[in-house]
């Protein structure tokens, strides 16, 4: 009998994950303690993967919220990622991290992270899909699919690049950038099966319902 480890556990967590949500430490300074509410309220009403990421703290900081944030998703049963700090990720034994076209390549990601931690990666563009190598990344964010404030600068790319990658990603992808209740469905639509949200659920005034009414747009089930 095979016994599969924890880099495969996770693998067929994300394939089979519909709703992600990143966010920050909420509060201005940020609030550590007010995390756990937002998180345990997120994954009730159906986010199955949580990015932490937050530019405000440093590595150490982040490093404890991250431990803290990571026995929390054991708990709870969530996946968690950390942004853009792949060291913070190893220290805190977090399930993966995420990068950006411009952060560290990811070669230097998956030789520091090791094989049993997720990667993921943005894209933005039908070349940065068609150069996923799937032997170092394990997802890709496809947007922004909307503006968003969280990425200023950045033009949207509309449902076309969802298309594109619903046809052609060679790993799981999710749906990045604005969205919400009212413009899942185009998404969904274009072939998504994943999205990724940030103020749908981390600024609504009940993020477990408004979790549960994003999770039910996706449809039943876990994604294929």
């Amino acid at each position: 009998m095979s016994v599969s480890g924890p880099g495969e556990d996770r693998r067929e967590r994300l394939r089979a994950s519909r709703l992600y949500l990143v966010c920050g430490v909420p509060g201005d300074p940020p609030e550590p303690g007010r995390l756990p509410e937002l998180l345990r309220a997120a994954v009730t009403g159906g986010v199955d993967v949580f990015q932490l990421r937050e530019k405000r703290l440093s590595d150490d900081e982040l490093t404890a919220v991250a431990n803290a944030t990571r026995a929390l998703c054991e708990r709870i049963g969530a996946l968690l990622i950390v942004n853009d700090r792949p060291q913070v990720a190893v220290d805190a034994g977090a399930d993966g991290v995420h990068v950006g076209q411009d952060d560290m390549p990811v070669e230097q990601v998956r030789e520091l992270v090791g094989p049993e931690m997720l990667v993921g990666l943005s894209t933005h563009a039908p070349a940065e899909i068609d150069a996923v190598d799937p032997a170092l990344v394990d997802y890709i964010g496809v947007g922004p699919v909307h503006e968003t404030p969280t990425k200023e600068g950045r033009a949207a790319v509309g449902p076309e690049l969802v298309r594109y990658a619903a046809a052609n990603a060679p790993v799981p992808f999710f749906a990045i950038g604005g969205l919400d209740t009212s413009n899942v469905a185009d998404v969904t639509a274009a072939g998504a099966e994943r999205i990724v949200v940030l103020r749908a659920i981390a600024e609504a005034a009940d993020p477990e319902a408004a979790a549960r009414e994003l999770r039910g747009l996706l449809g039943s089930g876990p994604a294929r």
